[in-house]
């Protein structure tokens, strides 16, 4: 049910799960997780034989911490599962007649993993996707484009918790350019769900054509996701002062939901959904858990989606956990995310991720925000080039654009890269539709 009875400036949207204090939030926590892991223990193939196999059972939960010692899953192990025994695999707890909706991921860095959803399930995800879009600022009053692909995206269905939460929904999709803006223009959306980067390029076509994108339509609110781009503070500046709209980062998982998290008004992070996901940081190579504020692994447990239990699903995504109070009131945790464990590089002993080079370009004057990264071996040593674009109209030399890029490059990443690429506006051809490829790793050895 919407719930438009709620007063438009109410601030939480669920008060007692979002401001729940710590100890009670996590008595909640564990009693779930307890539940949950039984449940994936008598319902699931793998998990019997897993944990079988660890010699683990679902009493030894007795805290949170216990969690610790239940083996690991990731992608590799939802490929190797899905499709055996039965159309969902051997993680799948239900009969597929059971499954009412399912999606999968990208396949980018290999087989598509499929996710199986029960109607519980489902809306249980819908009504969460509504309290995230009311923290965004979304209210019934808004007119809401989903500007996101609905081909078996993950995200896709997450235009039903706006229209849970009362607002008026557009199903626009994924379009070119022209036909978005047209309905920008002539309906006058005020919130808006897109990538980073097409963000970025949707408000260059508007000016292209001749429009302001400030002034011409009614965007208060952007919503982006699937890139790192809507937690880096040069590109999301970028971004709200080219549309004169604030800009809200979320981060969902097709393993999971299609947001798990979403910024507040601290812009601090992104608030995690705890009362349904336990977080875990742990080391990238040993699988040893960290302490909240270290840098690591997120590792993630469901703790209420019934159709595939996930048990403590390593993600790839390197980041850290707050779990002080934000100052927005909110007392669960918050995820930085700031790479990927697969798209991290090291030079001469220094850590170095893409969303380091991205929030030096887009700090950056004189260019037009677009870039790539080429990371390669030379003489057994790895070393990464970085291909920019001067700004529409720009006659600065290449050289000095080159020179100056560099500079910043080093002073930001602590290392500097063998060769900085200058490209006219338009010419690198990283802009994208939606989702934008701007990693190339030539490496052999890594």
């Amino acid at each position: 049910m919407a719930k438009k009875n709620i007063p438009y400036d109410q601030k939480y949207y669920d008060p007692e799960i979002e401001c729940m204090p710590r100890p009670e939030l996590e008595k909640l926590q564990l009693e779930r997780l307890q539940a949950m892991v039984k449940y994936a223990y008598e319902n699931t193939v793998y998990y019997k034989r897993s944990f079988d196999e660890a010699g683990v059972k679902p009493e030894d939960i007795t805290s949170l911490a216990d969690i610790e010692k239940f083996p690991f899953i990731d992608k590799k192990t939802e490929r190797e599962t899905q499709h055996v025994g039965g159309f969902f695999g051997e993680m799948c707890s239900v009969p597929e007649e059971d499954v009412v909706f399912m999606a999968t991921s990208s396949g980018s860095t290999g087989v598509p993993t499929v996710s199986p959803f029960t109607q519980e399930d489902f809306d249980l995800w819908q009504s969460t996707e509504a309290r995230l879009f009311w923290q965004a600022g979304m209210r019934p009053n808004d007119r809401y484009v989903h500007g996101l692909n609905f081909a078996l995206y993950v995200g896709g269905p997450d235009v039903m918790g706006a229209q849970e939460l009362g607002a008026l929904a557009i199903w626009v999709g994924a379009v070119p350019s022209d036909r978005l803006l047209f309905v920008l223009k002539q309906y006058q959306p005020t919130v808006i769900w897109t990538s980073p980067s097409y963000a970025w390029a949707l408000g260059e076509k508007a000016k292209e054509k001749g429009f302001d994108p400030r002034e011409d339509f009614s965007i208060h609110t952007i919503i982006v996701a699937g890139e790192p781009g809507g937690s880096i503070s040069s590109t999301r500046e970028a971004i709200e002062d080219l549309w004169g709209a604030k800009v809200v980062d979320f981060f969902g998982l097709s393993d999971i939901y299609g947001a798990c998290a979403a910024m507040c008004e601290a812009k601090d992070g992104l608030h995690i959904v705890e009362d349904q996901i336990l977080v875990e940081t742990v080391d990238p190579r040993t699988g040893e858990v960290l302490e909240p504020g270290s840098v690591g692994e997120l590792t993630y447990t469901t703790l209420m989606k019934k159709a595939r239990p996930m048990i403590r699903f390593r993600s790839g995504d390197i980041g850290y956990v707050s779990t002080d109070k934000c100052e927005c009131g909110r007392t669960l945790a918050r995820i930085h995310v700031t790479g990927r464990k697969d798209e991290m590089f090291i030079v001469g002993a220094v850590n170095v991720f893409p969303s380091d080079v991205e929030y030096v370009v887009r700090a950056s004057k004189g260019l037009t925000g677009e870039y790539s990264i080429r990371v390669y071996d030379e003489n057994y040593t790895t070393r990464y080039e970085v291909s920019v674009e001067r700004a529409f109209g720009s006659e600065e030399p290449y050289a000095e654009v080159a020179k100056r890029v560099e500079a910043a490059l080093k002073a930001h990443c602590g290392v500097r890269p063998a060769k900085v690429i200058v490209y006219d506006a338009g010419k690198l051809g990283t802009s994208s539709a939606h989702k934008a490829s701007r990693f190339v790793d030539e490496r052999t050895q890594k």
